[in-house]
């Protein structure tokens, strides 16, 4: 005899939902992505393809021609125009005054940025502990297996979450000293570009990452050996899956710095290299050929 309500078979079957919630949770967040995360700035136009982006920052005088069709600055004479204490390229990369609600928002931006790039590679060890949550409570009736895999997921998105501050804090910092644009968010020093793109790139070949990358690698192992029971237990898997996740790719999302925080393309390629480090089975030696391509690119950054 089976009483079960509609919702309570509804709720066991824990695989089809929690596949579901990450596809979901990851779609939504690439849509949000692409409308412009809130910020009022059309992701498609900041997305470019350049190997160097800190040569495409807008020209000041171009712009103000291009906003001014009207006015003819050819002719102008300004040779009687005193402009020796005006810093043209502090003028040009002016940063934004930042307040409570632009904080709110970037952290927001970095946040979801961060869930559409690493759900998809987090989700074999999501599904595997609902799998195993599963057959533990195997004959028992509970409307928990569902909730248990969502508390594992919770504490994950939460570690990124505290990434998230830490990147907007550094964002802030580096559109403040005019490292970073503010128009167009990507690097505007070559100097930058090519600390990130070589320190990614040592990073990428180090024992630090690659011990953190064996633990995303394999999600068995991972489960055996810090499984805890209740809801409390999987929010802490959950929160030390998202640690070693954040130290396995936190350099790679720096590089964002260099290519543009709304760069499509850049948030693309890289949620794509992340997700062949993870999960193919050569993904650390398509790790360390990242690193040595990084290396490379930032020393070619340096001459340009």
């Amino acid at each position: 005899m089976n009483g079960a309500s509609p919702l309570e078979r509804l709720l066991r079957r824990d695989r089809v939902i929690t596949i579901a919630g990450v596809v979901a949770l990851c779609l939504l967040a690439w849509l949000y992505i692409a409308a412009g995360a809130g910020i009022g700035m059309n992701a498609w136009e900041m997305s470019r393809l350049a190997l160097f982006p800190h040569l495409q920052t807008p020209n000041m005088t171009s712009d103000m021609t291009s906003e001014m069709p009207g006015m003819d600055m050819s002719g102008m004479d300004m040779s009687g125009m005193d402009m020796s204490g005006m810093d043209m390229s502090a003028m040009a990369t002016e940063p934004r005054a930042w307040g409570t609600a632009n904080w709110a928002l970037m952290i927001a931006m970095w946040w979801v940025m961060m869930i559409a790039m690493m759900s998809p590679s987090a989700a074999p060890t999501i599904l595997l502990y609902a799998r195993v949550h599963r057959h533990a409570r195997h004959g028992v009736r509970s409307r928990t297996s569902s909730r248990r895999p969502a508390c594992s997921m919770a504490g994950y998105l939460l570690v990124w979450l505290g990434f998230s501050v830490a990147a907007t804090a550094l964002h802030w910092l580096l559109e403040r000293e005019a490292f970073v644009s503010a128009t167009m968010m990507s690097s505007q020093s070559r100097w930058l570009s090519a600390i990130v793109l070589i320190g990614a790139g040592i990073y990428q070949l180090s024992s630090f990452k690659n011990a953190c990358l064996s633990h995303c690698r394999a999600p068995t192992a991972f489960l055996a050996r810090h499984w805890r029971p209740h809801a409390l237990g999987a929010l802490r898997l959950g929160a030390l899956h998202g640690a070693f996740c954040v130290g396995c790719c936190w350099m790679l999302m720096a590089l964002l710095f260099v290519g543009g925080i709304m760069n499509l393309v850049w948030i693309a390629a890289l949620a794509i290299l992340v997700l062949a480090e993870k999960l193919f089975p050569a993904g650390p030696w398509v790790g360390r050929a990242a690193g040595i391509a990084l290396i490379a690119w930032g020393s070619a950054t340096l001459l340009v």
